[in-house]
């Protein structure tokens, strides 16, 4: 059993998922050199060793699937017990992948995308929120996609889940408004991460994943409630979100597909 250890007030604490490569590699990174204690949840416990032992911060690992709430309920027991409730806990954990909304066979692709894309964020609120109203204060931030703002061809299943998260962390925003809790969401457009790296067409206003974290961390400082990095993405992102439905149907009928393969 791990004992509680003292921390000075002003010691960040930050949990996040995903944490293996990628965006939450380089949110671990980040706020490691801002001197957080860190939790960082993945599912390859070889690469979560690899970047604990390059973090010069305490730093606790997790080998779990966001997919799994009790995984998720234990990891966050044991980080609240060892060091307090974290100050910001991230669910940057997603998969992206290529489907067809009316092929019976992606079924499985569908119901797996919205599990981790959107269950594995809830998973990985829960656990903290009650220790936020505690201390009436606390930041939750979920990372979804400019692809949630419009259905994208080609995308359905990816596009369901990062609408469906927008509009989950909408309604919680509000409802832990009274506690004294933020939630920001974040819609990144493109980054360059092992995930974007298998689509086969142009990426516009593409990122390094280190620029575009240092945004991300902007962004949450500043306690955003909903934000589209980067800015040229959020000018597109509006006019998505305005045009009329058969205007973006015309549009968005020739667009590019992402390949059928589950990229994590």
């Amino acid at each position: 059993m791990s004992e509680k250890i003292a921390i000075k007030n002003n010691v960040l604490k930050v949990f996040i998922t995903g944490a293996s490569s990628g965006i939450g590699e380089s949110l671990a990174r980040q706020y490691a050199n801002q001197g957080a204690i860190l939790g960082l949840v993945g599912r390859r416990l070889e690469l979560l060793s690899k970047i604990k032992s390059k973090m010069n911060v305490p730093c606790e690992i997790y080998a779990i699937d966001v997919t799994d709430q009790k995984g998720l309920q234990k990891a966050a027991n044991h980080f609240i017990k060892k060091y307090g409730a974290p100050d910001i806990v991230i669910a940057n954990a997603g998969v992206s992948t290529g489907t067809l909304a009316g092929e019976k066979e992606d079924l499985h692709t569908f119901k797996r995308v919205i599990e981790i894309n959107l269950y594995g964020v809830i998973h990985t609120f829960l656990p903290f929120i009650e220790a936020f109203k505690k201390k009436r204060s606390g930041q939750l931030i979920g990372i979804a996609s400019v692809a949630g703002i419009r259905g994208l061809p080609g995308s359905g299943a990816y596009s369901t889940s990062k609408a469906a998260l927008i509009n989950y962390l909408e309604s919680l925003r509000i409802e832990m408004k009274p506690f004294g809790i933020h939630v920001t969401t974040i819609a990144p457009g493109y980054i360059h991460t092992p995930m974007t790296k298998h689509n086969r067409y142009t990426m516009p206003f593409i990122l390094d994943v280190d620029v575009a974290v240092s945004r991300f961390i902007k962004a949450i400082e500043s306690k955003k409630g909903f934000v589209i990095i980067p800015w040229q993405m959020n000018i597109v992102g509006t006019i998505m979100k305005l045009l009329p439905s058969f205007v973006w149907d015309f549009l968005a009928k020739g667009g590019p597909k992402k390949i059928r393969k589950m990229i994590q």
